[in-house]
């Protein structure tokens, strides 16, 4: 079966293009030219190039490529969304029929106009399922107490304001909510949250949000998440498990051990979990 990937930017549509060139699946990569990478243009079977915005231009490639299902891989920067979005007219019809125009909604939209036009989305980490997040402790080093109740709170912060689409990540310092990711990203919440506790560790508590599907804004762990939680003093890195995509996972873990951070993956809020 032929899919096509919409790339965003980092490791994740390379690693998905890799592996599909290994199993012999064929691509096609819609690139986003604000945020992918040309390094696709040598893994995918072809490449196109699109603007943010150019909702019609995709259609259209989709359906030259006998393209029904595909897969969204790679972060586009949710400021790139609201502030650099040029929309064609499709997208401008989507986004004038919105009440509310997070990513959530906005995504929402664009996945419900190609259904529409017979293009589903599939589960975006459908060539990555080793690279899932284990569940338990990943890494040699388990929480200690204080760990544990932190991150235990954090995950009930982050679950809660899953719901709201503002972000996938919160710190936790001293049992205190320190910082809620919103559309920085995780980097740049964990500097801004070190600047506030003078030295004192943190914790980071990622959430997949409250909905069953990996069809979008999956959250993501790279080798760079693990060298700001060093810079930060950020101790440990707490997920769900099966729903957060660590790319480089062998690596990641590795440098975890290395730093002394603790990686444990926790089971899902919709499966019972708190």
């Amino acid at each position: 079966m032929r899919y096509g990937l919409i790339a965003g930017n980092g490791r994740f549509p390379i690693l998905a293009l890799e592996t599909a060139r290994t199993l012999g699946v064929e691509v096609v990569a819609i690139g986003i030219e604000e945020e992918a990478s040309k390094e696709i243009e040598a893994l995918a079977a072809r490449t196109y190039w699109v603007s943010l915005g150019a909702l019609t231009r995709l259609i259209e490639i989709c359906k030259s490529e006998s393209i029904t299902q595909l897969m969204m891989c790679g972060q586009v920067k949710h400021v790139s969304i609201f502030s650099s979005i040029r929309p064609d007219w499709r997208l401008a019809k989507l986004l004038f029929s919105l009440k509310e125009k997070n990513t959530e909604a906005l995504i929402g939209g664009v996945a419900q106009v190609l259904a529409d036009e017979g293009i589903s989305l599939v589960d975006s980490t459908l060539l990555l399922k080793p690279l899932l997040a284990g569940a338990g402790v990943l890494t040699k080093r388990k929480p200690d107490s204080d760990e544990e109740k932190e991150t235990r709170y954090g995950r009930s912060i982050a679950n809660a304001l899953a719901g709201f689409d503002v972000g996938q990540s919160v710190v936790i310092c001293d049992r205190a909510c320190v910082a809620v990711e919103a559309m920085e990203g995780t980097d740049a919440m964990l500097r801004r949250a070190a600047a506030l506790v003078n030295g004192r560790p943190m914790r980071l508590v990622k959430s997949s949000r409250r909905r069953r599907h990996m069809l979008w804004d999956v959250p993501v762990a790279g080798l760079n998440t693990i060298e700001v939680m060093v810079e930060t003093g950020t101790t440990i890195l707490a997920c769900d498990a099966g729903r957060t995509l660590f790319l480089d996972k062998d690596e990641l873990i590795e440098r975890a051990n290395r730093a002394g951070i603790c990686i444990v993956g926790h089971p899902p809020a919709d499966e019972g979990a708190s």
